[in-house]
């Protein structure tokens, strides 16, 4: 059984490689129009024939563009936009599966130390991680495709986070394929078309610089924080949760001072001499934490770190925690725990 699961594996792998060579030799791919003109033929059933295709194209590794570009074209900035985004998710996912089934294994099999460690991380950023990659145009989308389904991500999480994040990029694309075709028919208001989407090209090349502003939040581990309060100087734990909580079943990290989200931006003073010394956030996951970084770094404070996992993590580590002035260890089950706010 074991042999024939590898030689439908090799099969598969074999096959998709003599896909991609005969479409990369054939050369017919890459005419825009021809495309349009092909998609549109089939009349109703067109916008389903154009997403299948963009989705064997993705699998091919075949540029994508091509695509969307003769999407705009075909379908209009809308309705171009849906199909492009559908088209590409769905090849997307299939590429992620594919590598999923043919190699995941073998690939955690065989990576060495440094390897797994960047799959690691790769895996505790999840979602964020692909929508990194999806905002960031800087990053082959076809091998990223294959190379997180080497990852243990989530396959709807992989999914849903793609389409969303695909919205700009696919828009502006699809935009400029239909603007092309405005210019060529004549219309009038093409120049006014094409500026506009020269424009949106545009803004879509700051979407990196968005996105390093959006990730300024830096996260530690819950191994990391534990060291760390053991060293010297040690940093300033605030616990951004209610008092209730606070005091609740989970505890708190020995030390921690409790100043509830609501309360941190009227009580900063409070915390003004930590200015110049490292912050971790703690709350029951890591949501309040990282609005909490928000609000002091844009008061000053330069070393601000999250508790990734909060008080959930800790506890689940089985690490030292208070309730109240005693100290006891972490042993609570946390699957029970309720948030109204994480």
């Amino acid at each position: 059984m074991k042999g024939r699961a590898l030689g439908l594996r090799l099969a598969l792998v074999v096959a998709l490689i003599g896909l991609v060579a005969y479409v990369w030799a054939s050369g017919e791919y890459a005419d825009a129009d021809r495309l349009r003109r092909t998609v549109t033929g089939f009349g109703p059933l067109g916008p389903l024939v154009f997403v299948a295709l963009y989705a064997l194209v993705t699998v091919l590794f075949l540029p994508g563009s091509v695509m969307t570009v003769a999407g705009g074209a075909a379908f209009g900035p809308v309705l171009g936009t849906l199909w492009n985004l559908l088209g590409a998710t769905l090849g997307a996912t299939a590429a992620f599966l594919i590598a999923r089934y043919l190699a995941s294994e073998w690939v955690a099999r065989k990576a060495g130390p440094r390897l797994s460690r960047i799959i690691s991380g790769i895996e505790s950023e999840g979602w964020r991680f692909v929508a990194f990659v999806r905002l960031v145009p800087v990053f082959p989308f076809n091998l990223t495709n294959y190379a997180l389904g080497l990852t243990r991500i989530g396959l709807v999480e992989y999914a849903a986070t793609s389409f969303v994040c695909m919205i700009p990029g696919a828009f502006v694309y699809t935009y400029l394929g239909y603007s092309g075709r405005e210019a060529l028919a004549g219309h009038s208001g093409a120049l006014r078309e094409g500026l506009l989407a020269l424009g949106l090209l545009a803004t879509l090349a700051f979407l990196p610089r968005l996105w390093r502003g959006l990730r300024r939040t830096r996260f530690v581990e819950v191994e990391q924080l534990r060291q760390s309060l053991g060293s010297d100087p040690k940093p300033l734990v605030v616990d951004v949760r209610g008092t209730d909580e606070f005091e609740g079943s989970l505890g708190h990290i020995s030390g921690a001072k409790n100043v509830p989200l609501g309360e941190l931006q009227a009580r900063l003073s409070e915390l003004a001499e930590a200015k110049q010394r490292p912050v971790v956030l703690v709350c029951l996951t890591d949501k309040r934490s990282a609005n909490a970084a928000a609000i002091l770094r844009a008061s000053g404070f330069h070393h601000v770190a999250v508790l990734r996992g909060g008080m959930k993590r800790w506890n689940e580590a089985g690490l030292p925690i208070e309730r109240g002035a005693r100290s006891s260890i972490a042993s609570v089950a946390c699957a029970g725990a309720r948030e109204p706010v994480a």
